[in-house]
């Protein structure tokens, strides 16, 4: 599974960049989240709670950034388990630019692969459920922020 989105958020790239690694701004916008710790610099451990179709499970997991090419850009790969919900692993290509009005605007593909009952679940219900999960994280980012939502 692949998603895409495009956002416009009304702040520069490095204070978009430094909201999207403050924990406390994280563990308000990321729908479920129970619990978010730094394991080091590059590395976050997370429980959340989702609901995907007729399955709800807590899922634990790990997400590794990559902040080499930051502010502008960085990376993340995870990994997650849901018991005997399943489990998903996947990652994420972020970039930040500034759009000269005084904005910026970040674009993101995210890849993503399930396994366990959320696999039998069916594509579309897991992609649709990702896609309603990344609405409801950046509709919070931007209260927190400042941003609309491009196209």
């Amino acid at each position: 599974m692949e998603l895409f989105e495009e956002v416009a958020i009304d702040a520069s790239p490095k204070q978009v960049f430094a909201a999207l690694n403050n924990l406390d701004i994280l563990k308000q916008c990321i729908p479920g989240c129970q619990d978010l710790q730094r394991l080091s610099d590059g590395e976050l451990e997370a429980k959340v709670v989702l609901k995907i179709g007729p399955v709800k499970a807590r899922f634990s997991g790990t997400v590794t950034l990559d902040q080499s090419g930051a502010p502008g850009s960085f990376s993340l790969s995870g990994h997650g388990s849901g018991g005997i919900a399943g489990h998903v692993r996947g990652g994420a290509q972020v970039s930040l630019a500034p759009d000269g009005l005084n904005r910026t605007i970040l674009r993101y593909t995210a890849r993503a692969e399930v396994g366990g009952k959320l696999a039998q679940l069916g594509s579309r219900l897991v992609q649709s459920t990702a896609r309603k999960l990344s609405a409801q994280f950046f509709e919070t980012f931007s209260v927190v922020t400042g941003r609309e939502k491009i196209g």
